[in-house]
């Protein structure tokens, strides 16, 4: 059955990786009982994860993130970085905790996102489909926390000659994606198509020479275009419920979430 990277019919290969057999039975029950998943394949470990990539091709892993041997980490940056017979399937982990190290590494190597392993079925299949679309699953609380955690001590430098290369609308772009709007989200707030921020978000992470929207919010906060201060500040917005918007909270769902989006000194 053709997946959607062959061009043939629209259904979505994936291939579930992850060291306990109940697990994985489990994510081949809930995805199998959707008409637009088939499950490419199974791995118990990131080393048998890569020889199921030769053989079945999916378009997304789902990929527990520890693991004996080789760990999903590991296994995601391989399969992102040799992958270059077809194009690049979309990496999503799986982790029982919602912020973990091991998660941070895979999400720089180049991994769309996370989800808890105790996601519910319909947000499993949401989550899936929405990283199929371009989209991140990065909620803008679990984006705060691995900012905080993590990106906290990345000594100050020069900004990348890159973002010279950013027009003022694409650079107020990227600030959006940092604070991890949906397309759908950036067209509200710059009262535009959602054509039109598809249109921005390619050229964004074609001129920074990124590979999803994940890395661009790793890019903005390493490159100071966006500072630990103002994820702080959209915290406390968070907690006033000053603005309404919905967005997908790997764990939490499509669900209300308050809070407001800076404009900054570039929106046009």
């Amino acid at each position: 059955m053709s997946g959607i990277r062959g061009g043939g019919a629209q259904s979505i290969r994936v291939l579930v990786v992850d060291d306990q057999a109940l697990v994985r039975a489990g994510f081949r029950m809930i995805l199998e009982a959707e008409p637009d998943f088939v499950v490419a394949g199974e791995a118990s470990d990131g080393e048998q994860a890569l020889v199921q990539m030769a053989l079945c091709h999916p378009d997304v892993v789902l990929m527990d993130v520890r693991m004996p041997g080789l760990d999903g980490s590991e296994a995601a940056r391989r399969i992102l970085r040799d992958d270059a017979a077809h194009a690049p399937p979309k990496v999503i982990m799986l982790t029982t905790f919602d912020m973990d190290e091991y998660v941070h590494d895979a999400l720089r190597a180049g991994a769309s996102g996370f989800l808890l392993k105790d996601v519910p079925p319909e947000q499993l299949v949401d989550g899936i489909r929405a990283v199929v679309s371009g989209e991140s699953l990065l909620s803008p609380t679990i984006t705060r926390r691995m900012i905080e955690v993590y990106l906290d001590h990345v000594p100050a430098g020069a900004p990348p000659v890159a973002l010279g290369l950013l027009t003022p609308r694409e650079r107020e772009i990227l600030v959006l994606l940092a604070h991890a709007l949906s397309n759908a989200e950036i067209a509200t707030h710059l009262v535009v198509s959602e054509t039109t921020v598809k249109t921005h978000v390619a050229r964004v992470l074609m001129k920074l020479g990124l590979r999803d929207r994940v890395q661009a919010v790793i890019f903005a906060y390493e490159s100071g275009v966006v500072s630990i201060g103002e994820m702080a500040a959209e915290s406390r917005d968070l907690l006033a419920g000053s603005v309404q918007t919905t967005g997908f909270a790997p764990g939490g769902g499509k669900g209300a979430a308050s809070r407001s989006i800076p404009r900054g000194p570039l929106a046009q």
